[in-house]
């Protein structure tokens, strides 16, 4: 069954609704009413069918409110036993990772979700997929799952935030919320770095490139949203490289397009960041080299970037780096490669080149992170505590890498690649 999308009428009667709430988890929570405004949400029924992965941890609870930021504080942790804990937002929007609390442990952590609908204004809205129709993210509720080897949560406070900076994300499918496991992108995963003083709102969608991106008012949705202060980061390339007709390559069209985000944030006061595209993994005959699929895009980037004097994240060589790394095989456990079998219902193999899965996502956040450092950005003040500093040459180990899964799969590979 599908999620309503939120109309304009709605949208104003949404403006009476409570912006803050008050939940105490250690009681029974009752299932979502729009009358109460919140409750135990039955996702999985909603958006797949009732279809899950057999032993699935998460739980899910929703909030009405309108489109804005929401200031999220939980106390995390038991009296009765050791937990750990990770929390994920809409669409799995990673926020707390594996949070371990010892037993009668106490921890309070505070973050940023933003929440948003199609609607721009009361004649216009964006123009998502069909398949976006089930997104969490378009919906009219905030939703927050809970899930973990052992999750404890005592209390949840939700509280409207109109201060904070919002960071917002444009893209493709290697930026997108990605909604089912074993999907990832870094968009999704860079929430978990920042404290309650920064919201990311990523509006990133899958098979999307720059024109496409515009004509489907995803930036005039921003630009509605934004504040003047606010960010705008920009990763495109995997989708316009595809588009062969006369003067639509790198040094014209697409170049142009980047101009166009470059005007509109910069007129409306915000503060664009670039990058360049993540590489795929294509090897040389070597097998230990990352040929370039990407022709001039990445150089196409880089002089926008530089002509209009824009910060640059050069996720290309950063995540060339990544992948020659690992070698080989291991650069495989970073992408969505599994075998037939590996999740519920999944008949045949998985060998993906371009998308990532939660370690590669995970570890293509980190990038973004340090790029935001040495483009001595001023978000990287509200890094967590947690931050440690990142080198592609030196990646995570994916061995140890630990990952609870979402209940929800999908066998159907992301639009573009």
């Amino acid at each position: 069954m599908k999620r309503i999308i939120l109309g304009i009428s709605l949208a104003f009667s949404l403006c009476m609704q409570a912006q803050t709430f008050d939940v105490d988890m250690t009681k029974p929570v009752p299932a979502y009413t729009e009358e109460a405004g919140y409750g135990i949400d039955d996702v999985i029924s909603r958006v797949c069918n009732g279809q899950s992965e057999d032993g699935a941890n998460s739980q899910y609870i929703s909030f009405l409110v309108p489109d804005g930021n929401y200031t999220v504080t939980m106390v995390i942790g038991s009296k009765k036993k050791a937990a750990s804990t990770t929390v994920r937002a809409e669409n799995r929007r990673l926020y707390i990772h594996d949070l371990k609390t010892s037993k009668k442990q106490m921890e309070t952590v505070s973050f940023v979700v933003n929440k948003r609908t199609p609607q721009i204004d009361d004649k216009t809205k964006v123009g998502i997929k069909d398949r976006e129709k089930l997104y969490l993210t378009w919906d009219n509720l905030l939703t927050l799952e809970i899930t973990g080897d052992a999750p404890a949560v005592q209390s949840i406070h939700v509280e409207r935030n109109d201060k904070c900076p919002t960071v917002f994300l444009c893209g493709n499918s290697t930026v997108v919320d990605q909604s089912f496991e074993p999907w990832a992108s870094w968009g999704q995963m860079i929430p978990v770095w920042f404290d309650e003083n920064v919201a990311i709102s990523n509006h990133a969608e899958s098979g999307l490139a720059t024109f496409s991106f515009l004509s489907s008012r995803r930036l005039d949705k921003i630009l509605s949203m934004m504040k003047p202060g606010d960010y705008v980061i920009v990763e495109f390339g995997h989708n316009d490289e595809k588009d062969k007709r006369p003067g639509r390559g790198a040094w014209y069209n697409f170049s142009y397009g980047l101009k166009v985000f470059i005007d509109q944030v910069r007129d409306k006061g915000g503060n664009i960041i670039l990058c360049t595209p993540t590489m795929r993994r294509s090897w040389e005959k070597d097998n230990r080299t990352i040929a370039n699929t990407h022709g001039d895009f990445p150089a196409a980037v880089r002089a926008v970037a530089e002509r209009e004097n824009v910060p640059l994240i050069d996720l290309t060589e950063m995540s060339k780096t990544f992948f020659e790394t690992l070698g080989f095989e291991d650069s495989k456990r970073a992408l969505v490669h599994y075998p037939a079998g590996t999740f519920k219902g999944q008949t045949n193999a998985f060998a993906d080149n371009t998308h990532f899965n939660p370690f590669g996502a995970y570890e293509v956040a980190k990038m973004i992170v340090m790029g935001l450092k040495q483009t001595n950005s001023p978000l990287i003040q509200n890094l967590r505590p947690g931050w440690t500093d990142f080198n592609p040459s030196q990646p995570d180990d994916w061995n140890t890498f630990h990952w609870t899964p979402s209940p929800m799969t999908e066998f159907i590979k992301p639009d573009g690649n």
